[in-house]
């Protein structure tokens, strides 16, 4: 435990201490230097590895007490407000992330990007924008980044330049190191929202109507296999987490991720993640071994989190044989380009099989595409649902369903094919729920 009034007096003259200060405040580089000094001097002087783990209240306000102990020994010209700043810095420093803790504590930032030292953008609504936060060098860059690496048991450094890691919350972490980053180290952190987006979040953004989320509950409920597909950051997990909502409770279901994001309510869910290769380039366990090892643990469904290589093939497999209901994501632009992906991701499984055969097993496996994007404004569109509804030749066709362009979604007044199907098993569509509609939000 730490006593606030044994801290030692320190004195610390700032560089360029006449010039201490600015018109908007304390110069940034003196103050950044201030900082750094302050929080050795403390690691120096307090064990904070007891601390760090799960400091309380009490703990952390004797910290900041003694924190501001040492800064009222500065011999520098401090303003109450000032002196306030670098003591909560400081403490972040300690216990947190340093500058990025303000980030992560606002709910509204979805994504923080690490352009190295002095430059990092967050993503808001959808929308890329600069922030003021700055750290002071390369060095206490590095600082964070290992924090958060070591946190998770990983390390990064220049024989290990990349890493891809989780956070206890759920967070993607990548980081990439010079000689690779030119610019300096690079962060990159993907939040995920402490409550998952609901089927009301979805309605409430404009994500897609009240008329297309009753057909994809029926369509999940009834167990049809589905792919949804988008580019990056246009909603396809947060999609696939309210879809996974309507599978009953009593289905098993497992899940396969290369870093967990999913967030099922089901209390029968077995959740499997990708191991990345160790230092030496051993041990790594990718997405198809987890999903051919799937096959032998009696699931119901399986969800794939991302299909990115061979295990595409796999996954269609399991489609086809009695794993109906499954789903999985992918990139792509158009439910038509993602045929195509997945017929080339699923030959890489190396298996030589002809076009024609991949293309047989995705137009049997696959029922719906649901198409997701992101638009300019960044908002976030359910632009097509498209039913697979066979081959002819050596082509799958479609059939579009529900399409959003121009701000208008549309029902193109189809009736599935799969709709026979449904009713042999007693599932009734609503005659009226692919009538021609057209519906403008705002």
């Amino acid at each position: 435990m730490v006593a606030p009034n044994r801290v030692p007096p320190i004195s610390i003259t700032p560089p360029h201490a006449d010039d201490v200060k600015a018109r908007d405040g304390l110069d940034l580089a003196v103050y950044l230097e201030l900082k750094n000094v302050i929080h050795h001097y403390l690691l120096n002087k307090i064990d904070v590895g007891k601390l760090s783990g799960a400091p309380d209240d009490r703990t952390r306000s004797q910290i900041f007490a003694a924190v501001q102990e040492v800064v009222s020994h500065l011999k520098a010209p401090f303003s109450e407000s000032e002196t306030e700043r670098l003591s909560l810095e400081i403490l972040e420093e300690v216990f947190g992330l340093g500058p990025l803790e303000p980030l992560l504590q606002d709910p509204k930032v979805s994504d923080i990007l690490v352009n190295g030292a002095k430059l990092v953008y967050v993503e808001r609504a959808g929308i890329l924008e600069e922030t003021k936060v700055v750290f002071k060098d390369d060095a206490h860059l590095m600082y964070t980044i290992n924090k958060i690496i070591s946190a998770v048991g990983r390390r990064v450094d220049e024989s290990s330049p990349m890493v891809d890691a989780r956070l206890s919350d759920g967070s993607r972490v990548h980081v990439i190191l010079p000689p690779l980053a030119i610019d300096g180290p690079h962060l990159s952190i993907r939040r995920f929202a402490r409550m998952p987006m609901t089927e009301e979040d979805l309605l409430a953004n404009q994500t897609l109507t009240p008329r297309m989320l009753a057909f994809l509950k029926t369509a999940v409920s009834a167990g049809l296999n589905i792919v949804i597909s988008g580019g990056t950051g246009a909603g396809k997990t947060t999609l696939l987490n309210v879809l996974s909502g309507y599978i009953s409770p009593k289905e098993r279901i497992v899940t396969i991720e290369d870093s967990a994001e999913l967030q099922l309510k089901q209390r029968h869910v077995v959740r499997l993640e990708c191991r990345p290769p160790n230092s030496e380039g051993k041990c790594g366990v990718q997405a198809r071994q987890l999903v051919i090892n799937s096959l032998r643990m009696r699931p119901n469904r399986i969800i794939v989190g991302e299909v990115r290589g061979e295990e595409t093939f796999d996954m269609l497999q399991a489609m086809n044989t009695g794993h109906e209901g499954s789903l999985t994501t992918v990139h792509a632009n158009s439910p038509r380009d993602t045929l195509a992906r997945m017929e080339a991701m699923a030959m890489m499984a190396n298996l030589q099989l002809s076009e024609k055969a991949i293309r047989k097993q995705i137009a049997s496996a696959v029922t719906l595409v649901l198409q997701v994007a992101r638009l300019r404004d960044g908002t976030r569109h359910l632009t097509h649902i498209t039913e697979i509804t066979g081959m002819e030749g050596e082509v799958i066709t479609l059939q579009d369903l529900f399409v959003y362009e121009k701000g208008i979604f549309s029902a193109m007044g189809i009736r599935p094919k799969f709709a026979e199907r449904l009713r042999a098993n007693g599932i009734t569509l609503p005659a009226d729920l692919f009538e021609t509609t057209s519906r403008r939000w705002g």
